[in-house]
């Protein structure tokens, strides 16, 4: 038996020196506290992992804590009610974990000063009750040696916490969280644990950092729309930026104003299975654009970890059947409701949620549509068409009777269908992110009419940049609106969470 193994008791726990809570009124000083206490204790772990990687004898169990923020309120005083977040619905204590909190400094300074001046009430930050697991601390990118037996006598589970799936979920997203007797009731949507998962899992399927994620995301799913809209953020980096500060592609590849060539001498990798492209702005109010592949198992999987970063708005654009006689191949469609039959969501959000069309972001793609088409008003119903867009899990579906779907479709007064818009606009709902699709029509397989080789090229070169620009100048419009105007209140159910 190796001797660096003590016979230790699993009270035996190295840990930090405990942090004294801190009270604040400064949401700045605030976050400044959190961070120390974060790198602090994330710095312990690395450290110490680090020691006995190179043959230090072990000595105990090594647990750092999460910081967490949290407020108390004796009143049930009257709150801004424009507003879907920045305030709690009732006395008593809220509370969360927080995690990577120089990455979300921005927008833990405007949650924590909007419930400051929403209940006039200071903030504790503390350490929390729950562990950092180590594969959590190292974070993104870090490259982790250790000696080949340095912890083959024993587990290291053992000596370190590891990520605990069981607490690890999205009970409070979902509405179902219910607080023990006695227990502080949740702050925000995610724990920092659920958090640090998404925060690994983005960095594997778009192979950029979350540090480069905007507020602003445009979901396709073609790589035509990624091709246009890297063309357009190169442009404007050779012409200076037009006030975005550096284009990313995977790989984190950056491209600064006023060159057209990345930095350095680098070369994009192979893409990732969802890659991601960044054209960035000052606070995040940039545009960040993912290719996220076919089907609805995709399009969730993406939005269930870039809703962890806060975005203040999510659009779809992509191709999809026209199911009307009357559609032409490259129409427009603006969805205004959503027939889900994707079923990756069923266990989270039941098919009898309806999935409402928000007002702010309708009005922006339609205004889009008009300023990059040139129709206006009555003439706009030429190029495109409102109304229900079905989104469906089987590829094939012309090939099964056609008596089931097509009937469903007909009574459900559908326009259009695809695999991804209903499953994204859901998890927004979901996730309380301002949604909207806008989608082309690229066939039309109810009216035999299918795009023949020539035809797609055709289509694909006259329709995608129209398209994608129409997308960015809703993006623009819905990025000069005040964040509190464009979250809404729709999304909020009875009990909230006070954190956007």
């Amino acid at each position: 038996m190796s001797n660096r193994i003590s016979p230790f008791s699993p009270l035996d726990i190295s840990s930090p020196t405990p942090f004294q809570p801190q009270s604040f009124d400064d949401p700045a000083k605030a976050v400044d506290a959190l961070t120390e206490l974060y790198e602090r204790n994330t710095a312990f772990l690395i450290d110490s992992f680090t020691k006995l990687a190179k043959g230090a004898p072990i000595t105990a169990r090594y647990r750092a804590f999460y910081p967490q923020v949290c407020i108390e309120t004796t009143s049930f005083g009257h709150v801004d009610t424009r507003l879907s977040y920045g305030h709690v619905t009732a006395p008593g204590i809220y509370t969360t974990t927080i995690t990577h909190p120089q990455l979300f400094r921005h927008y833990l300074k405007e949650q924590l000063a909007q419930l400051m001046r929403s209940h006039n009430v200071p903030v504790l930050v503390s350490e929390s009750t729950t562990p950092i697991p180590l594969h959590f601390a190292f974070g993104e990118g870090a490259h982790v040696e250790a000696s080949a037996t340095a912890f083959e006598d024993i587990p290291l589970r053992d000596l370190f916490d590891a990520p605990d799936l069981n607490t690890t979920d999205d009970e409070i997203a979902n509405g179902e969280y219910i607080p023990p007797p006695g227990q502080p009731s949740p702050l925000a949507p995610f724990t920092a644990q659920r958090i640090d998962y998404s925060l690994a899992r983005l960095a594997h399927y778009t192979a950029t950092s979350a540090t480069h994620f905007q507020n602003f995301v445009l979901f396709t799913n073609y790589q035509f729309y990624i091709d246009e809209f890297c063309n357009w953020a190169r442009d404007l980096m050779a012409k200076g930026g037009d006030g975005y500060t550096a284009f990313v592609e995977p790989g984190n590849i950056i491209t600064l104003p006023g060159s057209s060539q990345p930095e350095g001498n680098a070369t994009p990798p192979r893409l990732p299975q969802m890659p991601a492209y960044h054209l960035k702005k000052k606070g995040h109010a940039g545009i960040t654009m993912i290719n996220i592949g076919v089907g609805p198992s995709n399009a969730k999987t993406i939005t269930d970890h870039v809703a962890v970063l806060r975005p203040h708005a999510w659009l779809m654009l992509g191709h999809c059947a026209g199911l009307r006689n009357s559609q032409r191949l490259g129409d427009y469609v603006l969805a205004h409701a959503y027939m889900r039959e994707d079923h990756v969501l069923d266990d989270d959000l039941p098919v009898w949620v309806p999935i409402p069309a928000l007002a702010e972001v309708q009005v922006a793609l339609e205004a889009a549509v008009a300023e990059i088409t040139g129709y206006e008003g009555f003439e706009l119903k030429r190029i495109m068409r409102t109304g229900t867009v079905c989104t469906i899990d089987n590829r094939n579906w012309e090939l099964r009777d056609q008596a089931g779907p097509v009937k469903r479709l007909s009574q459900a007064r559908a326009v259009a269908l695809d695999m991804e818009s209903a499953t994204i606009a859901a998890n927004g709902f979901r996730f309380r992110v301002p949604y909207g699709t806008l989608l082309c029509v690229s066939d039309k397989p109810l009216h035999g009419e299918l795009k023949l080789p020539g035809m797609a090229t055709a289509f694909y070169r006259t329709q995608v940049n129209q398209h994608l620009q129409i997308g960015i100048r809703a993006i623009q419009k819905l990025a000069a609106m005040p964040p509190e105007a464009l979250h809404s209140r729709k999304l909020r159910s009875f009990f909230e969470t006070a954190f956007q």
